[in-house]
């Protein structure tokens, strides 16, 4: 199983990026998907989570996003995105995208990750 990101980039302070990941490979199911991100020095936390079909694809958010980044996903596609708007330069970070995933060969889901993606924004 791989997910692929992309999206990533250097933006301006109020700009906008659009992430994307891709999940492919022998998978059966995908529950949530959600992406975090990770600042030089800081510890991985969580950006944005949305639920699988099951849980009606509810979404969650951290507060520091809350209002400016959406999240959402393609089932058929095995994807999940994150629109960032109104970037601020404390969402400097490299962004990971995070899937819980049941593969064809498995009885339970397990978590997997991107490679990460930069999204750097200066002031």
């Amino acid at each position: 199983v791989q997910l692929q990101a992309s999206g990533g980039g250097l933006v301006q302070a109020g700009g906008s990026l659009r992430l994307s990941c891709a999940a492919s490979g022998s998978i059966s199911r995908i529950n949530a998907m959600g992406w975090y991100r990770q600042a030089p020095g800081k510890q991985r936390e969580l950006v944005a989570l949305i639920t699988g079909v099951a849980g009606g694809g509810s979404t969650n958010y951290a507060d520091s996003v809350k209002g400016r980044f959406t999240i959402s996903r393609d089932n058929a596609k095995k994807s999940v995105y994150l629109q960032m708007n109104g970037l601020k330069p404390e969402d400097t970070a490299v962004y990971y995208c995070n899937a819980n995933i049941l593969l064809t060969s498995t009885s339970r889901y397990n978590p997997y990750w991107g490679q990460g993606t930069q999204v750097t924004v200066s002031s």
